[in-house]
């Protein structure tokens, strides 16, 4: 009987995050989620509620403290690590906050949440990740490599960082036998989006806007087999965007 392999999945709640645990699950994965938010009952997959930790990735003592919660959980093994979780602050009536008249504390919010948290978490569980010969998928964005007229500069820039991060990562992990990367979605149709991005999509290449699912399938590929020989690389899912 071959074992059950498991992933370690953050901001899984919604949008992206939510594709890419049906995505594993419908591969006989376990998936252990990672969010803000209590388990919610809703949620279709089976074993959700006692896979599901709940944890606030904006407080770094937090983050510290649930690898241990983790680990108990994982019997010594992680395939893959998908930090997903990620926010994006808005000012008074969901404008953008620029590079101007972002609050330090609310910059430093964001990077805990967007860029330190998946470090924190990788290291805590490397031994796991090494003894499965794991992956670790990074979410960055688009807007880490371009102005965004909607993704604010703190987002923009943790963004950036966590794109640099993945080399360094990369790097250091490889000689253990784990694989890192990242992914950097454009316009994907999620909970997220700000009004307005209709005109976005009018520019695009492919004129439309992103399925979470499609996200999920470069995930998923990215922590499967097929990309054996794919370590350090940073994916566009954009349509075309950055043409």
């Amino acid at each position: 009987m071959t074992r059950q392999k498991t992933l370690v999945l953050t901001g899984a709640s919604r949008g992206i995050g939510h594709a890419t645990v049906k995505r594993f699950g419908a591969e006989g994965w376990r998936v252990l989620t990672c969010s803000r938010q209590p388990f919610d009952p809703r949620c279709p997959w089976p074993g959700g509620e006692e896979n599901h930790i709940q944890i606030d990735l904006a407080d770094p003592n937090r983050t510290i403290e649930a690898i241990e919660v983790i680990k108990a959980r994982i019997d010594g093994q992680l395939d893959a690590l998908v930090n997903n979780a990620g926010i994006s602050p808005k000012g008074p009536g969901g404008s953008r906050l620029n590079a101007l008249e972002t609050d330090l504390r609310v910059w430093g919010q964001v990077f805990h949440v967007n860029f330190f948290a998946p470090i924190v978490l990788a290291r805590g569980l490397k031994n796991e990740l090494v003894a499965a010969q794991g992956s670790v998928v990074n979410v960055t964005s688009i807007a880490g490599s371009r102005v965004h007229p909607f993704a604010g500069a703190a987002y923009a820039t943790s963004k950036a960082a966590l794109a640099a991060l993945t080399r360094e990562m990369a790097h250091d992990f490889g000689p253990l036998g784990v694989r890192v990367n990242a992914i950097a979605p454009g316009e994907v149709e999620t909970a997220i989006l700000s009004p307005g991005t209709d005109k976005i999509v009018d520019q695009l290449p492919l004129r439309r806007l992103g399925q979470p699912r499609e996200v999920a399938d470069v995930i998923w590929f990215l922590c499967s087999d097929q990309s054996s020989y794919i370590s350090g690389s940073e994916i566009p899912i954009n349509g075309g965007q950055h043409v």
